[in-house]
This record gives C-alpha cells, structure tokens and sequence, in this order.
C-alpha cells in the first residue's frame, strides 16, 4: 500500500522573491489610495448636496494636517502608478501602425507623458480660473 502525498506550494511572500513582482505588487497596491481618494471626493459631493454649511465644514476639513497628508501619499500613489503604467503599456497593448510603419514603444510612452501633462496643465489653470 503505497500512501501518496499532495504537493503543496507555500504562498506566504512569493512576492518578494522577485523585484519584478515587488514593484507589480507596489503598483496595484496604489489601487487602494486611488480607490480612498475616490470615496474622499464622494464624501465631498455628498457634502455639497446637503449644503452650504456643510460644503464648507468640508473644505475647512481639506486643510488638516490629516487631510493635507493623505492628499500627499494618493498624489505620490497615483504618480506613482501612472509612470509605472506609462512603461509598461507598450509591452500590454497591440503593435500601433501609421501606414505601414510601427509605432516604437519610446513614442508610445512619450505621447503619453505629452498628453497627461497636457491635462494636467489644463486642470490647474482651470482650477486656478475658479
């Protein structure tokens, strides 16, 4: 009688065996920021809507030293995960072509660089308009 034995694989840290996966688990990660500063933003709409008063307690909230901070690590986050994005999405998307001639992954990533700073731009000089 012969007794079989399951292998089993640890998965505790696999992660951190490999900086690749490091970083990839970094970038994902900022998900959360992402996703925290998204239900921040909604906690603000619904401020809006229940009025003056409480629009106003809301953006007296915004410059705690709490909230200064977390606006902090999500920018860092975000920033963080767009250039990660940014270097990585010529290797996850299709072959571009103008005509018969590819598209190089140093023009996809630099075009962009160009159109987010573009927005970027656009979004502080309307925010400072307002």
């Amino acid at each position: 009688m012969s007794t079989t034995k399951s292998y089993i694989r640890p998965m505790g840290g696999w992660w951190l065996k490999n900086p690749y996966y490091i970083r990839y688990m970094v970038r994902e990660s900022t998900a959360l920021f992402v996703a925290a500063y998204a239900l921040y933003l909604l906690c603000g709409l619904a401020r809006l809507a229940s009025g003056a008063a409480a629009w106003q307690g809301w953006l007296q909230e915004l410059s705690s030293p709490g909230a200064v901070v977390f606006h902090i690590i999500a920018m860092a986050a975000a920033l963080y995960h767009t250039v990660t994005w940014f270097k990585v999405s010529p290797k996850v998307t299709p072959p571009l072509f103008i005509g018969k001639t590819r598209i190089s992954d140093q023009a996809i990533t630099t075009t962009q660089y160009v159109i987010a700073g573009v927005l970027y731009l656009l979004l502080l000089i309307l925010a400072w308009v307002a």
